[in-house]
């Protein structure tokens, strides 16, 4: 990928710097100093520059912070247009007095001065350290290997919507990749717009790349009613409840005794586990909960009456107390369960859309299919706060899950529940 410095989107440079009298005093500007805006009105000068084709150059001051708060004045210059963008001199001035507008506004405040490599190390330590480990490491790793190579010496201020749209023009990842490292750059440009390092926001305008849905993965019903039956506890148990539920991986890993009511048959979602860590779930918003049938519920009291304590309280755990990990039960477990069976590798997601199949052929109402996949249904808050108690239609759905999922019942056949051809697209 190319470097930014090589785009040839960067005409801003500074010229001359000149130190305030209060940065003089050794002492770091303060207080209600650095929200001062700027004390007199400047129009700027304009002059002619080049030989085979005449540009327009912009001239001004501005004002920006330095490392320790010290304030600094800069010449800035700036190419305008050409000779025949702007035939006369005050065409010119005029172009110029639009770029000031920012700078001679009364909202205008001085910017502090840093690249993006070291912003990003500042940010990294003092904002990313808030959020999930999982998280954390997928930023990490969008800083290290895309971003900070390609925007690392320019100045935070200095990044336009150009330069954004040539990051995003020159990367050769699929464009859902595409999207995650905006989405990390966004992350970014938010706190450096709070912390007044940038006044500006680059991703007007930006055109992403269009992502095209693949079709999922699911297991037909046949399939699932054979993998279920196939399997020993706990893993039978396993597969039963992220068929059933559409739970993710994390989410049954992270499942604690006290989260599943057998009385009530509900299952409340409360944490995940990401390589052996406990954090909050995706869908943080509320507890999530919703109903499970009275064949699952059943099938688990049986199985916990020969649960071993762990320290961790899990449902599901290793002779040692500790989480399940998911690399090592899929190769270890699902597959080998898979060949017996004759059936396509996969991993644990595709009981997650294999949920999502039959909750389509049951003709489950969009609201109930969200709320027990966790998805938020669109912008609409309210949608997204979760009750604690399962409404009717969850109970009746889960009840109708059970039924076709429960190894000791009835099997239902193909033309029973006929296989839609393409399953939504869950994650």
């Amino acid at each position: 990928m190319a470097h930014l410095s090589q785009n040839g989107a960067m005409t801003l440079v500074t010229v001359h710097g000149i130190v305030s009298t209060e940065a003089n005093t050794g002492n770091p500007l303060k207080g209600d100093f650095e929200r001062m805006a700027r004390r007199r009105f400047q129009r700027g000068s304009v002059f002619l520059r080049g030989t085979r084709e005449l540009v327009w150059v912009g001239r001004w001051r501005d004002d920006v912070i330095q490392p320790g708060g010290k304030l600094l004045r800069v010449r800035k210059s700036e190419v305008l247009g050409t000779k025949k963008d702007f035939p006369t001199k005050k065409l010119a001035l005029r172009e110029l007095g639009l770029r000031l507008a920012p700078i001679n506004s009364s909202t205008y405040r001085a910017l502090r001065v840093a690249t993006f490599v070291e912003f990003a190390d500042l940010w990294r330590q003092s904002v990313l350290t808030q959020h999930k480990p999982s998280t954390q490491s997928a930023v990490n790793s969008n800083l290290k290997n895309w971003l900070v190579p390609y925007f690392g010496d320019c100045a935070m201020k200095d990044i336009g919507a150009q330069n954004v749209q040539m990051f995003v023009r020159n990367c050769s990842l699929s464009p859902k990749s595409c999207l995650n490292l905006t989405l990390t750059l966004r992350m970014l440009w938010k706190t450096a717009k709070a912390w007044n390092y940038v006044s500006h926001n680059p991703f007007d305008g930006l055109v992403l790349p269009k992502i095209t849905h693949q079709r999922r993965f699911f297991f037909t019903l046949e399939e699932i009613q054979r993998i279920i039956k196939a399997a020993d506890d706990p893993h039978r148990t396993l597969y039963w409840l992220a068929a059933e539920t559409g739970m993710r991986a994390g989410e049954l890993f992270g499942l604690r005794i006290e989260d599943v009511d057998l009385e009530g048959c509900i299952v409340s979602v409360r944490q995940t586990v990401w390589r052996d860590v406990i954090q909050t779930p995706k869908t943080a918003s509320s507890i999530r909960q919703f109903a499970i049938s009275v064949a699952l519920s059943a099938h688990l009291r049986s199985f916990l009456s020969t649960w071993s304590p762990n320290l961790l309280n899990l449902v599901f755990a290793t002779r040692g107390g500790k989480p399940l990990d998911r690399g090592h039960l899929v190769a270890k477990k699902l597959h080998p369960l898979l060949d017996s069976l004759k059936i396509r590798r996969c991993g644990l997601h595709a009981f997650r859309h294999t949920n999502g199949s039959l909750m389509d052929r049951l003709q489950t109402p969009m609201k109930v299919r969200q709320e027990r996949l966790g998805h938020a249904p669109g912008s609409d808050i309210t949608m997204a706060i979760y009750t604690h108690t399962a409404s009717e239609d969850d109970r009746k759905v889960a009840q109708q899950l059970g039924e076709i999922l429960d190894p000791n019942g009835p099997k239902f056949s193909h033309n029973d529940t006929p296989t839609i051809q393409h399953a939504e697209t869950i994650q």
